[in-house]
C-alpha cells in the first residue's frame, strides 16, 4: 500500500499558521506553458499566489489538487492545479514557511478555467467548512 504524500498536510498546516498569526500566506507554484495564467505574473517558471482570505474565494487545499477563485486584471478565474505543482508556502511578512522539491508536471495535470459570472455554474460537490479559532478557510471535501 502506497503511503499518501505529506505535502498537502504541510501546506494546510502552514496556511493555518499564517492565518492564525495574521500573516499573508503566499503559494509558490511551478508554472508550465499549458497554464492559462497572466504572463506578467510568471517569473522563472513560477507564479506566486496570495491565498489569503481577502484575496481568494472558495480555497480548497485537497490531497491531490488545490482550487480557488481569484481576479487577475479584473477577470475572475477559477485556478486549479495539482498539489505537486506547489514549490512552497510562505508568510509574506516574516518570509517563513516551507519549500518543497520540484517535480515534473504533465500537461494533463494542470487546468485553469475562466469563470463567466453570468453563466449558471454546475453544482459543486458538497463541502464541509472547518472552523477553528481565527479566520481559517480550510474545507474538507467528501
Amino acid at each position: 500500500m502506497k503511503l499518501p504524500s505529506t505535502k498537502p498536510y504541510l501546506i494546510r498546516s502552514i496556511y493555518e499558521w499564517c492565518i492564525e498569526c495574521g500573516y499573508t500566506p503566499l503559494l509558490s507554484v511551478q508554472a508550465t506553458p499549458e497554464m492559462n495564467w497572466p504572463e506578467d505574473n510568471i517569473k522563472n517558471e513560477e507564479i506566486i499566489f496570495n491565498v489569503g482570505p481577502s484575496a481568494v474565494h472558495n480555497l480548497v487545499i485537497g490531497n491531490d489538487i488545490i482550487t480557488f477563485s481569484a481576479r487577475f486584471g479584473g477577470i475572475a478565474k477559477e485556478i486549479i492545479f495539482p498539489t505537486d505543482a506547489v514549490k512552497g508556502i510562505f508568510a509574506r511578512e516574516v518570509n517563513q514557511g516551507i519549500a518543497f522539491p520540484e517535480v515534473q508536471l504533465g500537461a494533463e495535470q494542470i487546468k485553469t478555467r475562466t469563470i463567466d459570472e453570468t453563466q449558471d455554474k454546475q453544482p459543486k460537490p458538497e463541502r464541509t467548512t472547518v472552523r477553528k479559532k481565527g479566520n481559517t478557510n480550510l474545507r474538507i471535501v467528501k
